[in-house]
């Protein structure tokens, strides 16, 4: 665990939407590498970002997760060419959910990981747990 994360206790649970032909290797070369990210962080594959339903973030932020990170596709979906836009839209939709349900629309972000982006995935994690650290202090 890296000691920029914080005590096991501290960790917040992070649901991570990962791309299978674009973010997943990205994340699996951070494994491989043995980079370190908090241990909350949970990947669930999905084929491409801009299937992912809204309804699916809020029903992980009721369930106990503290937060929701999409993996997107970006520019290099082999799926859509606006995939991109389709996945904003997602997350848009996502969080006036969450602000109907009273939960903070800080709770989910969105970025582009590539199949070679494990440091800026890392990143990201260190720094979302940062930022849900931040919401309930």
């Amino acid at each position: 665990m890296s000691s920029t994360s914080g005590t096991i206790a501290d960790t917040k649970r992070i649901l991570v939407f990962s791309t299978d032909a674009i973010s997943d290797p990205g994340i699996d070369l951070a494994g491989s590498a043995h980079m370190h990210y908090p241990t909350g962080v949970r990947v669930l594959p999905v084929p491409c970002s801009s299937g992912i339903k809204p309804d699916w973030i809020l029903y992980a932020l009721q369930s106990g997760f503290d937060g929701v990170f999409i993996a997107a596709c970006g520019g290099d979906c082999p799926h859509l060419s606006d995939c991109s836009a389709r996945t904003g839209a997602i997350v848009r939709r996502a969080q006036e959910l969450l602000k109907e349900a009273g939960i903070s629309p800080k709770r989910v972000k969105m970025s582009g990981i590539c199949s070679v982006c494990a440091e800026a995935f890392v990143a990201h994690m260190e720094n979302f747990q940062k930022e849900l650290a931040s919401l309930e202090a």
